[in-house]
């Protein structure tokens, strides 16, 4: 029967176990002592208790109460302090009788077997964790049941040979106590004679496990250390747990077997072991039957083999042990995974991730050329539009600058034609003459200004920035523009901030600005009965000058609220698309911005915000910069 087929059925009688006993009363709690041989910290048998008592803890339908006792007297021969022991538990539980007894270990077996009519001769019993050699079975009363191991070590040690086929020698570790002078006999029975002309055997029996290490540590090349039990060594020394392994695997220069997987975790190679988990299973099944009702006598199992053989990664590469050699069906342990075993789907990731990235570096070379290129073309095409629209406007300039300029040149003619009536006459008056000359003078100055200004319009290129009042400069575009406003029915309303800072730029620009919006708002007014035009300056709190432009049109829809400022979208039938374009570049060019709402009342304002420029005093009440 393998391991797999007996566990289907060992689960299938804790159920039936469980069930029957769901109708028994669940308050009395079930009371199980656990018989340690030596102590509860010796291994193997550690590992076995403490499976055990978590297993029995895990299925067991009744509360447990579980005590703990160890039989210290295996340590040596001496047999004569078991019956003081024997008297104790039989006091400690005379009044609380025993539901089971669970004796882990051979040497709790062997007390137990020879104590057995003094010690709860009706209380059932389970003997595990223990070799089926270590049991009396012809002792056993109906009370009685074992679920053994059989420990083969013929294959123990021809799994060495398998897996590092030129060993010659293994160095045994083995104590002195009793259990440990019994397996050293049968270790010899078992193996010396199949064995003799490959491998020679020596024990540690007769050193103190200090010179033991100091062995482990010189032994001479192709041997092998097989881990037999080291509970007391030569110099009395008594070593619990799992730190007598773990110092002689850092001292030892050869790997080690043993045949208990307890072991497995302490720097054993591996092979194939007694399944802890496996024996722990078996008896906590076995003890729930028995705490159900079944009788102890009547449950017989055969003993437990080894299990599938295991390995550990780690110490198979510390030993160049290559996978191949391992027996069929063996369990690999702590396997450290390749990188790319560990990180496959990073790797792939990060380099899919690589060579998209690659394309589309490739991508945007190719498409930064084509756009630098597109830009350059683009910002020439603006430039010539720029152009194009200044000499358009132009036409809307050309009667209001013939008008302006009219001014000065008749106040220059009117002040020439006073001056020479006055000589004429052979009056001479010095200051009057004087006044007259200057008069001249400002006016030429003027006219003088206007040319310029409207030379400048027409130029390619940048012109230097100088510190400007916006005041003046929409004084000015409104009397250019007067005329045409004045014949478009448009009544004009200023709210300018006499206060107002002066900024730094290109009067030019910004001229060509406060024209295009100016006539804009004039054309949206055309189909209005009502034609208001309210131009407003202020400063801000934050350090800027705010221009807007309001009419009293039907205002922009929200289709196109979001497109005005676009290259070549128009809402006029012969317009171009170009005007608030370049009146949107023109003061992000001065480190401004411009945008568009509809008045509350109707009609559109647009604004634009310039920063005040640092250093510029204030502009005073009919005067300032560039008046």
């Amino acid at each position: 029967m393998g391991p797999s087929i007996r566990r289907v059925i060992l689960v299938g009688l804790i159920a039936c176990a469980v069930s029957s006993a769901a109708a028994a009363s669940a308050a009395e709690p079930k009371r199980v002592m656990v018989l340690h041989s030596f102590g509860t910290n010796f291994k193997p048998w550690n590992e076995y208790a403490r499976t055990i008592r978590n297993e029995l803890e895990r299925h067991s339908p009744w509360p447990l109460d579980i005590t703990d006792h160890s039989l210290v007297t295996a340590r040596s021969d001496d047999e004569n302090p078991e019956g003081p022991f024997v008297d104790y538990l039989r006091a400690l539980y005379a009044s609380r009788p025993l539901d089971l007894i669970v004796c882990i270990g051979a040497p709790a077996a062997a007390f137990v077997q020879r104590h057995r009519p003094q010690l709860f001769a009706k209380t059932p019993m389970v003997f595990t964790a223990v070799e089926y050699r270590r049991v009396n079975y012809s002792a056993l009363t109906p009370n009685d049941t074992v679920v053994a191991v059989r420990i083969d070590y013929l294959a123990a040690f021809e799994n060495i040979l398998r897996v590092l086929p030129d060993t010659k020698n293994v160095a045994i570790i083995v104590g002195t106590s009793p259990i440990e002078k019994f397996w050293k006999d049968e270790v010899a029975k078992e193996v010396l004679e199949p064995l003799r002309n490959r491998l020679a055997l020596t024990w540690t029996d007769s050193l103190s496990f200090e010179e033991i290490l100091k062995h482990a540590a010189k032994l001479p090349p192709r041997t092998a250390i097989f881990w037999e039990l080291m509970f007391v060594d030569a110099a009395g020394v008594v070593h619990e747990g799992g730190t007598a392994l773990n110092r002689l695997h850092a001292a030892a220069n050869a790997p080690i077997f043993s045949y208990d997987d307890a072991f497995f975790d302490y720097g054993l190679v591996g092979g194939p072991m007694h399944s802890v988990a496996q024996g722990s299973s078996e008896t906590a099944a076995v003890a729930v039957r028995i705490l159900g009702g079944e009788k102890a006598g009547d449950i017989r199992l055969p003993p437990l083999p080894f299990a599938t053989p295991r390995f550990n990664w780690r110490e198979m590469r510390r030993w160049g042990i290559s996978e191949n050699r391992l027996p069929p069906g063996s369990e690999v342990y702590f396997r450290e995974p390749t990188v790319w075993e560990q990180y496959r789907v990073q790797i792939a990731v990060i380099l899919s991730a690589l060579l998209l990235q690659a394309a589309m570096v490739a991508w945007l070379i190719y498409e930064h050329r084509r756009r630098s290129l597109a830009e350059v073309q683009s910002h020439n095409a603006v430039a010539e539009l720029a152009h194009v629209n200044r000499l358009e406007t132009a036409a809307h300039l050309s009667a209001s600058i013939a008008h302006e300029i009219n001014q000065p040149i008749t106040g220059i003619v009117l002040k020439a034609s006073a001056a020479l009536r006055w000589l004429a006459a052979g009056k001479s008056d010095d200051n009057k003459m004087r006044d007259l000359l200057t008069d001249i003078v400002s006016a030429g100055q003027r006219a003088g200004d206007i040319i310029g200004s409207v030379r400048a319009m027409f130029k390619k290129g940048m012109n230097a920035k100088a510190a400007i009042n916006l005041n003046n400069l929409i004084n000015t575009v409104l009397a250019l523009l007067q005329l045409d406003l004045q014949k478009e029915g448009v009544r004009v309303e200023t709210q300018l901030d006499q206060q107002l800072p002066s900024i730094l730029g290109d009067p030019v620009q910004l001229q060509q600005v406060m024209l295009n919006l100016i006539v804009n708002a004039a054309d949206a007014m055309r189909a209005q009965e009502s034609r208001v035009l309210t131009v407003q300056s202020r400063g801000t709190v934050s350090g800027t000058v705010k221009v807007s432009i309001e009419d009293s049109g039907t205002g922009i829809g929200k289709a196109d609220m979001s497109r005005i400022f676009d290259p070549l979208f128009t809402t006029k039938a012969g317009g171009m698309g170009m005007g608030l374009s370049i009146c949107r570049s023109i003061i992000e060019n001065h480190g401004g911005k411009i945008w568009v709402s509809n008045a509350a009342q109707g009609g559109a304002v647009f604004e634009f915000e310039l920063p005040a420029a640092a250093g510029v005093e204030t502009v005073q009440k009919n005067g300032g910069l560039n008046d």
